[in-house]
């Protein structure tokens, strides 16, 4: 623990926090490839239209379980020899993915994928116990940019690919990309060995007493939960409205889901700013922001040009407002001590994880239900709701 106090105050080098940055975005864009590739992957292992959405829910099942029960490890075993056991995971899975031709197989690898690439949320953390004090927030904000800007291009990028050399050529190229980070990961980021107070069980029965005496976690999580659920309402039903109302093609609406990228910058200056102490402010203009892009999705509903241009627009507030309130949030609860940092962020990420795939039901939901007026509104009470508890929070001097 000494030593792990000392290392702590060292600042941390730009070429360490953009290697993690990387890391992150390369890793958790395994998790959102296979979403615009549903059609093509159903089709080819005999998987029905109708179960062609659990190629999606497996993983993010798989990502859940890893948060709870794989990312506490790294409060108790040496960091990152738990990253590269975790992320040869991920490469076995992918192989699998490239070369499965049956459903079962596929979904299997599937929720392998999503274990394994829990990593991205070890070496968040990890970040932080390399950063200062003084520049924690900027490392969180700069890691969390490139985690941001991973989710973001998967999509287009697994589009891309796949036009080119079919599907189960991305798979095959990010099993190549991993194993390759997993050798520099290991060769170039400094030992983390934690000093454990606890042993594997009682490190995963501590996650419910952590969640019930620690209620800034639980206040962050829950707005994040919120803003993320609107978010993932978004992003899974503004395909659909792009073909059906604007005649897009899958290429269309990649271009489109490229427009969101410029959103990711809001997670650097958040946490920049997080670190003059603006926590507080911030949280509540993310949420406005937020609601506002609702605002404008739910009122401008022809299928005009300028409507498109609008939704353009709401998609990169969203993505501001969304990546922004992530880093406030983790920075927020990276303050509560190292010892915990692990179980706290699996904590923090599982709870809004589940906010967004929440949303992502909900939307589908609602727009085969009343389509996009009918959620729209639902998305705009979303971060309403967040904003609202966000109200009841007592200033702290």
């Amino acid at each position: 623990m000494h030593t792990e106090q000392v290392k702590a105050r060292q600042p941390i080098s730009g070429w360490i926090t953009f290697l993690l940055a990387a890391a992150c975005g390369l890793i958790v864009a395994n998790l959102y490839y296979a979403q615009t590739l549903i059609g093509p992957i159903s089709a080819d292992t005999g998987l029905s239209s109708a179960a062609a959405g659990l190629i999606v829910t497996i993983t993010q099942i798989g990502y859940v379980i890893g948060l709870l029960f794989i990312v506490p490890l790294s409060d108790i075993m040496e960091n990152r020899r738990l990253a590269a056991l975790s992320l040869l995971v991920v490469v076995a899975a992918l192989l699998v993915a490239t070369f499965a031709t049956q459903a079962p197989l596929f979904l299997t690898a599937s929720l392998f994928i999503g274990l394994g690439s829990v990593v991205a949320q070890i070496l968040v953390p990890y970040a932080t116990f390399l950063a200062s004090e003084e520049q924690r927030g900027r490392v969180v904000g700069n890691v969390m940019s490139g985690l941001l800007l991973g989710i973001m291009f998967a999509r287009p990028v697994a589009s891309f690919v796949a036009s080119l050399w079919g599907w189960q050529s991305i798979f095959a190229l990010s099993a190549a990309i991993i194993t390759l980070l997993a050798a520099a990961l290991w060769r170039i980021l400094p030992e983390r060995q934690p000093v454990p107070a606890m042993n594997y069980g009682q490190l995963i029965a501590s996650l419910g007493v952590l969640f019930k005496q620690t209620p800034i976690l639980r206040r962050r999580a829950l707005y994040q939960a919120s803003l993320f659920g609107a978010f993932s309402l978004f992003w899974t039903t503004v395909p659909l409205r792009l073909a059906d109302d604007f005649g897009m093609s899958q290429q269309g609406i990649a271009w489109f889901a490229l427009a969101g990228v410029g959103g990711a910058i809001a997670a650097p200056i958040a946490g920049r700013l997080a670190d003059k102490g603006w926590t507080r402010i911030l949280t509540g203009i993310a949420m406005i922001i937020a609601v506002l892009s609702f605002v404008l999705a739910y009122l401008f509903d022809d299928n005009s040009t300028w409507t498109l241009a609008l939704l353009v627009l709401v998609a990169i507030m969203l993505d501001m407002a969304v990546s922004g309130n992530l880093v406030l949030g983790q920075r927020a609860i990276y303050t509560l001590g190292s010892e915990a940092r692990g179980r706290l962020n699996g904590l923090f990420m599982a709870i809004f994880f589940v906010g967004g795939a929440i949303g992502s039901s909900l939307g589908g939901w609602a727009y085969a239900h009343g389509g996009w007026s009918l959620t729209t509104l639902i998305g705009l009470v979303l971060p309403l709701l967040a904003l609202l508890y966000f109200l009841t929070e007592k200033r702290r001097g």
